[in-house]
């Protein structure tokens, strides 16, 4: 049991597990802001602008009937489309307009699929501008933060990449370059010191000569 228990305590405290975990909550709200700002704001628009083009009704009234009962009132009457003047509406064949049942009808709703094509297409450019927005902001994040790590490029600095065939204005080459130097520095001192011990093993100061012999009484 206590080996369980620790294998458990192993698997809830990985990165990986706690990552998904923030990832999934924040995806929630994240979701819920998308789905605000395309419901809430964007499709009563496009809706008003829908009701202006189709009618009062928008795309609710867009169908193809199948099967269509007509609604029935509380005194078991049929139901007709009323006009502003609230006198029933007639079509262009001058016949009465019926308020349908929907509920007891079958029919194509052309309207609510055109809707949900909408709605995704409002999301979707919604989640893109964000994530836009996002990673303009974190790529503006990676260059100041490269740039102060690189720091200014000098003068001297510009003419030797020139001429070393490197692109003074891309952090990459900057980076490639100042890497270059600093093994180039680094290799150059490591020779420094190998040749100052070379030349000190061969001229021997008087330190190093009380050593020599502080060695030897020990030795014996």
């Amino acid at each position: 049991m206590k080996k369980i228990a620790n294998e458990f305590k192993t698997f809830i405290t990985r990165g990986n597990v706690v990552d998904m975990a923030v990832g999934v909550i924040i995806g929630g709200a994240f979701t819920g802001v998308v789905n605000g700002l395309s419901n809430f704001i964007l499709k009563p628009i496009i809706n008003w602008i829908l009701a202006m083009v189709l009618g009062k009704d928008g795309l609710s009234g867009v169908i193809t009937p199948l099967s269509m009962s007509q609604q029935i009132d509380a005194n078991g009457e049929l139901v007709w489309k009323l006009n502003s003047v609230g006198k029933i509406a007639l079509d262009a064949n001058g016949d009465k307009i019926p308020v349908w049942d929907l509920a007891n009808s079958i029919y194509i709703d052309w309207g609510s699929f055109i809707s949900a094509i909408i709605n995704f297409l409002l999301i979707a450019v919604v989640l893109f501008t964000i994530v836009k927005v996002i990673n303009t902001v974190r790529a503006n994040h990676e260059k100041m933060t490269n740039l102060v790590i690189n720091g200014k490029v000098t003068k001297e600095e510009k003419k030797e990449m020139k001429a070393l065939g490197y692109d003074f204005r891309s952090d990459a080459d900057i980076e490639v370059y100042r890497a270059q130097k600093k093994a180039d520095a680094d290799k150059a001192a490591a020779e420094a010191a190998e040749a100052a011990a070379i030349e000190r093993a061969n001229n021997p100061t008087t330190e190093d000569l009380l050593k020599d012999i502080r060695d030897l009484l020990k030795n014996k």
